[in-house]
């Protein structure tokens, strides 16, 4: 049996991914999370075997809840839904410990494909998406200066992403168990080592890396 938890903040597309999953015999679906924050302590206390999560979440994106739970739980496949075809965006979450890479735009029958693969400790890029292209991608990127984003802790990257959705410094520490004063200082550092000085500047940022999605 293979144990799937499942990441996504709307909740009719879950339900959707909940029917399709719990539709093959071999596949339990063992718990759901809305948001970035709640799918990688659900992935801490569940250990399933699958993760599959959207890229686009509140709290936490995708890529960094990938990050994440490569690390605390490394024995867990995770599987990344996204609308976006650009290699930049496989090339991060393969990066950061995905090993399923799935858009949105894929047949039924493609999903189901990656979450056997990932078990069975293979790659799983959904067509039109290629090794090649990911492969070229990383050779463009190994040829440019250093990511300052590279730079910043877990902390740092879930407080960056919170205060771009436009949460205060209350929200924030309340959402990752610390004060608001952790929470102002963590800023203050993100934003001295990004060379950002405001609010526009951190929206900015956030858009340009894919950390929030055009609507928010």
């Amino acid at each position: 049996m293979t144990n799937i938890l499942l990441a996504d903040d709307h909740h009719i597309v879950r339900q959707g991914l909940r029917v399709l999953l719990e539709s093959e015999p071999h596949f339990r679906l063992v718990g759901e999370a809305g948001d970035g924050i709640e799918a990688v302590r659900l992935a801490e206390r569940l250990r399933p075997d699958v993760l599959i999560t959207d890229m686009m979440m509140p709290g936490l994106n995708g890529i960094e809840v990938t990050r994440q739970v490569s690390k605390s739980v490394p024995k867990t496949r995770i599987i990344i839904l996204s609308m976006y075809a650009d290699e930049a965006y496989v090339f991060e979450s393969l990066k950061s410990g995905a090993s399923g890479y799935v858009l949105k735009d894929s047949r039924a029958s493609d999903l189901i494909e990656a979450v056997r693969e990932v078990v069975a400790g293979r790659r799983y890029l959904s067509p039109p998406l290629s090794e090649r292209a990911v492969e070229l991608y990383v050779r463009k990127v190994e040829s440019l200066p250093d990511d300052p984003y590279e730079m910043l802790t877990t902390r740092e990257r879930e407080v960056l992403q919170m205060v771009a959705e436009g949460r205060t410094s209350a929200e924030i520490a309340s959402r990752l168990f610390i004060s608001p004063r952790t929470a102002e200082g963590h800023r203050a550092n993100l934003t001295r080592k990004l060379g950002l000085q405001n609010h526009t500047d951190i929206v900015r940022f956030a858009l340009k890396r894919g950390l929030l999605a055009l609507d928010q």
